[in-house]
C-alpha cells in the first residue's frame, strides 16, 4: 500500500507539533503544506523536508493527491478550510475547537457523512500518559462513583498583555472559551458523560486596545448525574497550573498535566494514624515513579533512542496516531477525537458562553482612521515593539509624519489616532515591497528584529532583510537610516573594562548568541555600505532597555524561569547598563535630525545606577511578591549549556555548528562601564541619570500591566 498522503493547512506554532508527531505515525508522509503567508509556509517546508509549499488551500488540492489535510489555521477559518478539503475527498483532522458554531460542526459532519469520510478534532491532552491513567481510573470504578471533578486551568493568556489584540481569539468575549475550554470540556465528556444543569461566572474583564472585552476568570459549574463538575479558568499571571481532581466514594485521583503525574489516593487497612503515612508514601511513590518515566522519555527522545519528544509533543503523538490508525483499519474513531465529540464540545463551549451573558459584549466596528494630513516622510519598521512604539510616539509629538510597517497585526498601534500615521502592511524581505514603502520618504529607522533560532533563520530574516533595506534607502535617496544594534555585540564580561563607540564589537563574535551575531553582521554590512556607497546611516546600541509596555522581568538581569524565579548572571553586585525607553526613543529622534553624524555609532546607556540585586530588590517592593532569586556562576551557565552542545553532538542535531563560548556567557554580567559622552554631546542627549527615575518608570511603569492583571 502507498504512504498516506497528508497536507497542513496552516503553519503557525502548533504546525511543528503536528508535523513531528506526522513523522513517527508508519506509513503517513507529509506531502505539503500551505500558508496564505506564502513566505512562511516555504519556509517551513523548508525546514521540515516537506516537498511543496503552496500559498492556498485551493493551489495545493489542484496541484496534490491527497489522503487528508490538517487544518491549523484559526478557528474561524477551519469550517470554510475543512469543506473545501472535504468536498476534495480526503479526510480532515482539525486542530481544536472543530468550529466556531454548531451550524458549522454539523455540516462538516454531514458533508464527511455524504463522502464517507472521517473527521477528527485533535482534544490531544486528552491522549497524555498521566490523562491515560486517571481515564483507566475512573472508567474501571477503581475508586467508585464520582461525586465531584474539578478542573483548574490557570494559565496566563499573555495576548490580553503583550498582543496581538486583533486576533479572533480576543475579538469577542467568548471566543477565549472556543479556544481554551474544548481542553476541559472535552475530558469532562469523556470521564462523566453529558452535562447538565449549567451556571457560569465570568469575571476580571478587560477592555483592550481597540475597544474588544475580554474576561480573564471563569467560574463553571455543572452536574453529570449524580457528579457535580466545578471549572475553574484563569487567564491573568501567576503560577501556571492544569490539573483535573476527581473524588470518588472509595478514593480520589489528581492529574497534573503539566507534570504528567497521575496519583490515586485510597484508604487502607492500617489505623489512622498509620494509614495517612501509609497514603503518603504511596502517592509519593506513584509521583516519583511517573515523573520518572516522563524525564526518561524525555532523555531518550533527546538521544534519538525513542521518537516521542517530550510530554506535551507525545499527546500529538498519540492522539494524530489513533485518527491515522482508524484511517488504516477502518474502525470508528477513538470517541475523544471523533467529530462528533468535537460538535459536542463547541456546543458545550457555546453554552457556557451563552451562561455567562458576555456575548452581548462584542465590540463596534472599529472607527475609520484620520485622514492623512500630508505625506509621510519617516518610515519605521518594528513600529509595534517596545522601543518602536515609544519612539513613533515622540515622533508624532514633534510633528513628523509617520509610515508604519506592520508584518501581520498593526493593533498595537491603532489605538494612536493621528493624522500623522499611516499603518501600512509590507515584508522587508521583499524589494516590490520595500520599493512601494520608500515612496515619498525622507528618513528610516529600523528596529525590527527576526524571531528566529537558528543562524540561518538570522540570516534570512534578520541580516539579509537589512541590506535590502539599505539598498532601497540608496534607491529611493533616503536621507538618513537610522539602525538600532545592541551592546550585547560587545564583550561586557570582567575584562572589558571601558567601552566607547571607538571599541570594536566582539573579536569572537562568531561564537556569541545568535542575535548580538546577527547585529554585528548587520552592522558591518551597514557600514560598508556606507564607505562604498555613501550609504547615509547611523547606528544606535542601546543598553538594557527597560520602561513603558515592557516587561519588567529583563533577562538582561538573570534567567527567568517564570515570573518570580530568577537565575541571575553571576553575583548581581556590579551596577548595569540601564536605560529607559524614554531615553532611547529620544535619542532615535535627534539622530534623524543632527547634522554630520553619517557613519557614526553612539551607545545608549544611563549612568550606571542600579545593580541586578538592587532591581530584584525594587521588583520584590513593587509587586509585594518575594521573588525566589539564585545567584548562578557564569562557570555553571556554560557548563551548562556544554552538556547540551554535547547532546547535540551525539544526535546530530542542525544546530550542532555553534559551539559554546565562555566569553559569551561572561559577557551577560555586563561587567563592562559604558562611556556614552558621544551621545550627549553630539546629539545634545540627556537621559534620566536619576535612580528614582529609573526606578519608577522602568520598573514601575512596566509593572503595571502585570499588576492590573493580577
Amino acid at each position: 500500500m502507498p504512504p498516506t498522503r497528508v497536507a497542513i493547512v496552516g503553519t503557525g506554532y502548533i504546525a511543528s507539533f503536528h508535523a513531528r508527531a506526522i513523522r513517527g505515525v508508519k506509513d503517513v508522509e507529509l506531502a505539503s503544506v500551505c500558508d496564505t503567508n506564502l513566505g512562511g509556509a516555504q519556509a517551513f517546508a523548508s525546514n521540515w523536508g516537506v516537498p511543496e509549499a503552496f500559498g492556498s488551500l485551493d493551489a495545493m488540492l489542484r496541484s496534490q493527491r491527497l489522503d487528508a489535510v490538517h487544518v491549523l489555521a484559526p478557528p474561524d477559518q477551519h469550517h470554510a478550510l475543512a469543506s473545501v478539503a472535504l468536498r476534495s475527498g480526503a479526510h480532515v483532522f482539525l486542530e481544536k475547537p472543530m468550529c466556531t458554531s454548531v451550524a458549522e460542526a454539523d455540516n462538516l459532519l454531514l458533508t464527511a457523512r455524504d463522502r464517507v469520510l472521517k473527521i477528527g478534532v485533535n482534544h490531544n491532552f486528552l491522549y497524555s500518559a498521566g490523562y491515560e491513567r486517571l481515564r483507566k481510573i475512573v472508567h474501571s470504578g477503581a475508586i467508585g462513583p464520582l461525586d465531584h471533578v474539578t478542573f483548574n486551568y490557570f494559565y496566563e493568556l499573555p495576548q490580553i498583555r503583550f498582543g496581538p489584540f486583533d486576533s479572533w481569539m480576543l475579538r469577542a468575549p467568548g471566543n477565549v472559551i472556543f479556544e481554551v475550554a474544548p481542553h476541559l470540556v472535552s475530558a469532562a465528556l469523556d470521564l462523566v458523560g453529558k452535562l447538565e444543569h449549567l451556571s457560569v461566572n465570568a469575571d476580571r474583564g478587560v477592555t483592550l486596545p481597540g475597544g474588544a472585552r475580554v474576561f480573564r476568570r471563569w467560574r463553571i459549574n455543572a452536574t453529570a448525574g449524580r457528579t457535580a463538575i466545578g471549572i475553574n479558568i484563569n487567564f491573568g499571571p501567576g503560577f501556571a497550573q492544569r490539573m483535573i481532581s476527581v473524588h470518588g466514594q472509595s478514593g480520589s485521583a489528581t492529574l497534573d498535566f503539566d507534570a504528567n503525574t497521575c496519583a490515586v489516593d485510597r484508604r487502607t487497612s492500617l489505623s489512622f494514624d498509620l494509614d495517612r503515612y501509609s497514603r503518603s508514601r504511596s502517592l509519593a511513590r506513584q509521583i516519583k515513579s511517573q515523573a520518572q518515566s516522563t524525564v526518561s522519555d524525555y532523555l531518550l527522545s533527546t538521544l534519538k533512542l525513542r521518537n516521542r519528544g517530550g510530554p506535551y509533543q507525545a499527546t500529538f503523538l498519540n492522539s494524530i496516531n489513533s485518527f491515522y490508525t482508524s484511517l488504516t483499519t477502518n474502525e470508528p474513531l477513538d470517541s475523544r477525537i471523533d467529530g462528533a465529540r468535537g460538535r459536542e464540545v463547541i456546543d458545550w463551549c457555546a453554552k457556557i458562553i451563552d451562561a455567562a451573558a458576555v456575548t452581548a459584549a462584542v465590540p463596534s466596528p472599529p472607527r475609520p482612521r484620520k485622514v492623512l494630513s500630508s505625506q509621510p516622510t519617516v518610515l519605521v519598521f518594528g513600529g509595534t515593539g517596545f522601543i518602536g512604539r515609544e519612539l513613533i510616539r515622540q515622533l508624532l509629538a514633534q510633528n513628523y509624519c509617520v509610515r508604519a510597517v506592520i508584518h501581520r497585526s498593526g493593533s498595537l498601534l491603532e489605538e494612536i489616532d493621528s493624522d500623522h500615521l499611516e499603518i501600512v502592511r509590507g515584508e522587508m524581505g521583499s524589494k516590490t515591497d520595500l520599493r512601494r514603502l520608500m515612496s515619498g520618504i525622507e528618513f528610516v529607522c529600523h528596529l525590527a528584529r527576526a524571531q528566529a533560532r537558528t543562524w540561518d533563520d538570522y540570516l534570512q530574516h534578520d541580516v539579509e532583510p537589512t541590506q535590502l533595506i539599505a539598498e532601497a534607502c540608496l534607491e529611493a535617496g533616503v536621507k538618513r537610516l537610522i539602525y538600532t544594534g545592541t551592546i550585547a555585540s560587545y564583550y561586557t564580561g570582567e575584562k572589558a573594562g571601558t567601552i566607547t563607540e571607538q571599541t570594536p564589537l566582539d573579536r569572537e563574535i562568531v561564537r556569541r548568541d545568535y542575535y548580538s551575531r546577527a547585529k554585528a553582521a548587520a552592522e558591518s554590512i551597514l557600514m560598508e555600505m556606507y564607505r562604498t556607497k555613501q550609504l547615509p546611516v547611523v547606528i544606535f546600541r542601546p543598553g538594557i532597555v527597560i520602561g513603558q509596555y515592557g516587561t519588567p522581568f529583563h533577562w538582561g538581569v538573570g534567567v527567568w524561569i517564570n515570573e518570580n524565579l530568577c537565575e541571575v548572571w553571576g553575583d548581581g553586585k556590579n551596577k548595569l547598563p540601564f536605560v529607559l525607553v524614554r531615553d532611547v526613543a529620544a535619542a532615535l529622534v535627534r539622530g534623524i535630525s543632527a547634522p554630520g553624524i553619517d557613519g557614526r555609532s553612539y551607545n545608549l546607556v544611563d549612568l550606571p545606577l542600579l545593580t541586578a540585586r538592587d532591581y530584584l530588590e525594587e521588583l520584590q517592593h513593587h509587586t509585594g511578591m518575594a521573588l525566589d532569586v539564585r545567584y548562578r556562576s557564569i562557570f555553571q551557565f556554560y557548563v551548562t549549556d556544554l552538556a547540551k552542545w554535547l547532546v547535540k553532538l551525539l544526535v546530530r542535531h542542525p544546530d550542532r555548528g555553534r559551539i559554546p563560548s565562555y566569553r559569551d556567557w561572561e559577557s551577560r554580567t555586563q561587567k563592562a562601564i559604558f562611556d556614552c559622552s558621544r551621545a550627549r554631546s553630539e546629539l545634545d542627549w540627556l537621559p534620566a541619570s536619576d535612580r528614582q527615575r529609573i526606578v519608577d518608570e522602568g520598573i514601575g511603569s512596566a509593572l503595571q500591566p502585570w499588576v492590573e492583571a493580577q
